[in-house]
């Protein structure tokens, strides 16, 4: 039997989650387009990942938790 989790309506939609991230990311990394973004929707709220989009490049990007209520960064992790 598997349990199935609803996930409330959030009061930030996936674009305003994006540009919350992007305005942060934009000041450490500056070039943003070297990234592939994930934008994924989870119980504790937006998860927004930037990843490398070449896998000869060293390093990592920025990943987010935003909260889906409030647009409040809950967390970053910055990967250099």
């Amino acid at each position: 039997m598997s349990v199935s989790t609803k996930l409330p309506t959030p009061a930030v939609a996936g674009d305003q989650a994006l540009t919350i991230a992007q305005a942060d990311a934009s000041k450490v990394y500056r070039d943003l387009t070297i990234y592939r973004v994930q934008l994924v929707l989870e119980l504790d709220g937006w998860h927004v990942d930037y990843d490398l989009k070449s896998p000869t490049h060293k390093g990592g990007g920025p990943h987010y938790v935003i909260d889906a209520q409030t647009g409040v960064i809950l967390s970053k992790r910055y990967e250099q």
